[in-house]
C-alpha cells in the first residue's frame, strides 16, 4: 500500500471518526439522561468546548509537523478545520434555537449588549470566511497568495474563541487560562516561524549594494 493509498483509506478516516467522537458522546449523554440539570447549557458548552480545541488542533499541525516530521499533518488540516467550524456552527445553533428558540431580537440584542457573546460572533465570522474559502476552487480563484493572506484570520479567530471562553467563564478561570496558553505557545511558535522565513527571504547587504 503506498503512502496515498494510507492516508486517504486509512488515516483520513480515523481522523474523521475522531473528529465525530465528542458529538457522539453527546447524543449519548443525551439520551442517557447526562447532561444534568441545565441541558441546554451543557450542550452548548459541550459543543462550544470542542470547537475551541479543534481550532487549536489546526494552530498546532504546523509545529508538530516541523518538530516531528510529520508531513500527513498537513494532509489532514483542512478537514480538523472544517469539523471546528462545524462544532461552532452546532454550538450557535444551539444557542439560537435551544436557548433563545429563534428569537431575534433578544438575540440581537444579547450580541450587542453581551460582551462576550459579541466576541464570540466575531470569532464565528472569521471561521466562516475561513471555511467558505477552504475548497480547492477558491484557492484558484483567489490565488495562492491572497488565498494564504485570508486564511491567517485563523490567528485573530483563535484568540477570539479563547478571549470568548473567558469572559464566558464567571468564576472559575482555570480552565480558559490553560487554553490561553496554548494558543499563545502555538502562535508564539508561528511567529517565530514567520521572523526566521522574511530573515532568510531578505536581502543581503552585498545583493542590494
Amino acid at each position: 500500500m503506498t503512502p496515498e493509498t494510507r492516508i486517504r483509506r486509512i488515516v483520513k478516516p480515523l481522523v474523521f471518526v475522531l473528529c465525530l467522537t465528542p458529538l457522539a458522546w453527546l447524543v449519548w449523554r443525551g439520551l442517557s439522561g447526562g447532561l444534568g440539570a441545565n441541558p441546554i447549557e451543557a450542550i452548548t458548552r459541550f459543543l462550544g468546548d470542542w470547537a475551541m480545541r479543534l481550532v487549536l488542533v489546526t494552530l498546532a499541525v504546523t509545529p508538530l509537523r516541523r518538530l516531528f516530521g510529520w508531513p500527513v499533518l498537513m494532509r489532514l488540516r483542512r478537514m480538523v478545520g472544517l469539523f471546528a467550524f462545524a462544532y461552532a456552527v452546532l454550538h450557535l445553533s444551539s444557542y439560537v434555537v435551544l436557548d433563545q428558540f429563534f428569537y431575534w431580537p433578544e438575540i440581537w440584542a444579547d450580541i450587542v449588549k453581551r460582551n462576550f457573546i459579541t466576541v464570540g460572533m466575531i470569532a464565528f465570522l472569521m471561521l466562516l470566511a475561513l471555511a467558505a474559502t477552504s475548497t480547492n476552487a477558491m484557492v484558484r480563484r483567489l490565488g495562492g497568495k491572497r488565498w494564504r493572506r485570508l486564511h491567517r484570520l485563523v490567528y485573530p479567530a483563535a484568540v477570539a474563541v479563547i478571549v470568548h471562553f473567558y469572559m464566558m467563564a464567571k468564576a472559575d478561570v482555570r480552565e480558559p487560562l490553560i487554553y490561553g496558553a496554548i494558543a499563545a505557545l502555538l502562535l508564539g511558535y508561528r511567529a517565530v516561524l514567520g521572523l526566521r522565513g522574511r530573515r532568510r527571504r531578505k536581502p543581503t547587504d552585498t545583493q542590494t549594494a
